[in-house]
Formats: C-alpha cells, structure tokens, sequence
C-alpha cells in the first residue's frame, strides 16, 4: 500500500509538531497459492500511530511487528515502512536580532522488520549554498588585472583610493554560486529514545556553514555573502565534509548535488 494520507508527531529536544506524511506499508508474501493480504487491518493498524504519541524506534518495531502478526494467515515474515514528510524548523536571522522564519526539510523514515532483525534509517534533505572556488580564484585575478592597468604608473597609493577603486571595481568579476543539496542517511539505533533528525540536519549544517536562510535584512545578506567567501567549496569537499562529521552512525551516506550556475548540467559527489 503507497501514498497513504497520515497525521504523525515527531518529537526531539526542544521540537515538537504534528505533521501530514505520506505512508508507504508493505509485507511479504511467500505462499504463491495465498492472493491478495489484508488492506484495511494494515491501514487500520497504520492509524494507531497518528493518535497521540511521537514517533520512536520502539513504536515502529512494534507496529511492524503488529503488522506481521495480522497477516499471519497469508504467511507473512517480514514488512516494511516508509514515512515521508517536510519538517518544518524556525530558523533564526544570522545577525537580526528577533528575526526568523520557517523552513522545510524533506525527511524519509525507512524502516524495516526482516527476519526478525528490526532496522530504522532516516533520510534528510539539506538545502545550502556553494561558491566554486576556482570560480573564484578567475574573479580575483580579473580584479587584480584591472587594479594593476588602473594604478600602474603610481609608485604609491593611497589607502583611501584603493578603497573607493575597491568599492566601485571589486564586482568586475564575480564567482559563481549555486543553490546546493545534501541529502544524508544514517541508521537509527532499535532503542534510541527518538529519530534524531534535529540532531543530524544540525550537524551537517555546521559542516557546511552555509545553509540556505529564511527571513533576512540587508545585514543577514552581506553576513551570509560574507560566509559565503569564507567556505569556497568543490562538489567533494561537501561530500567530505559532511562524511566527517556522520561517520559515528552506522550505514551513513552523503550524496550531494551543486545545481550550477555556469552550467546546465548538475554537479554530483557521494561519500
């Protein structure tokens, strides 16, 4: 059974939200003489985790075990399941005091009850934002070209006119920057006490230091433009980064797209 309409909790220190998902149930089937299994016991079993109690590991093994047992007269062993929803997070202004606004972050709980042995992955979709580094070493030098053609018979310059040349001729040249995404797995230990999905888009974000924001004043802009110079990043330093920083959970994996700008085509880096 795919697409199913559902309301669901995810709770995690300091959050906490109700969410429509979508839901993805399925089980086995071993017996070719069995046909068809039961519908309605899965959906109606689906529903009892939308009624008052966040989302854990424990609470999935249980329903995948309940939904093993209720198709035990077609033979059934093994069921999985998939959540998928948008996480919604206020985000505060790098700088503004007060300001925030909200973002979404597509996540994916797969989970699955396989011969006995219980699994949870969880899948987040990070949005950021890259500047090609040798972008921006051709924006340097085109900078520096012209500075050197507009001074070259000056032995000296004064600080105050390198300034106002800087102010009016620094954008010459510009790097070019792409909106970019991460979109990380890890396993979930059977007994934690939640998914942990705060805690893993928190981490990759601090890696990559440039997430994408949400309300902002000119002074979030130049401060986020400013980031932006500081963290120059190829397609597999992304990747890399984000590797260091998940390699304590097991089965973790990074796959990340730069969606460019110069081209019109997309580049891509797993790890």
């Amino acid at each position: 059974m795919q697409g199913i309409d559902l309301p669901i909790e995810i709770a995690e220190a300091g959050y906490r939200r109700e969410q429509h998902a979508r839901v993805d149930v399925q089980v086995d089937m071993p017996k070719p003489e069995v046909k068809g299994i039961h519908m309605s016991r899965l959906y109606r079993l689906l529903d009892t985790i939308s009624q008052n109690r966040a989302l854990t590991p424990g609470a999935l093994k249980q329903l995948l075990e309940k939904m093993i047992e209720s198709q035990k007269d077609c033979g059934s062993r093994n069921a999985r399941l998939r959540i998928s929803t948008d996480l919604l997070v206020r985000r505060s202004a790098l700088l503004t005091e007060g300001l925030s606004g909200w973002k979404s972050y597509p996540i994916k709980i797969d989970t699955a009850l396989m011969n006995g042995v219980f699994s949870c992955l969880i899948k987040v979709n990070i949005s950021y934002s890259s500047t090609c580094p040798c972008s921006a070493a051709l924006s340097r030098q085109v900078v520096e070209q012209a500075f050197l053609k507009a001074f070259d018979r000056q032995a000296n310059v004064a600080p105050d006119d390198v300034a106002t040349w800087l102010r009016d001729n620094s954008s010459l040249a510009t790097p070019h920057s792409q909106r970019s995404e991460a979109h990380v797995s890890a396993e979930i230990e059977g007994d934690a006490i939640d998914l942990g999905l705060l805690a893993l888009i928190e981490r990759v974000e601090a890696a990559i230091n440039t997430p994408v924001q949400t309300a902002v004043k000119r002074v979030d802009e130049q401060a986020f433009a400013a980031l932006n110079g500081q963290n120059l990043m190829f397609v597999e330093d992304a990747a890399r980064r984000i590797e260091a920083v998940i390699g304590d959970y097991r089965h973790a994996s990074v796959y990340v797209r730069h969606l460019e700008s110069l081209h019109p085509h997309n580049a891509v880096a797993w790890a």
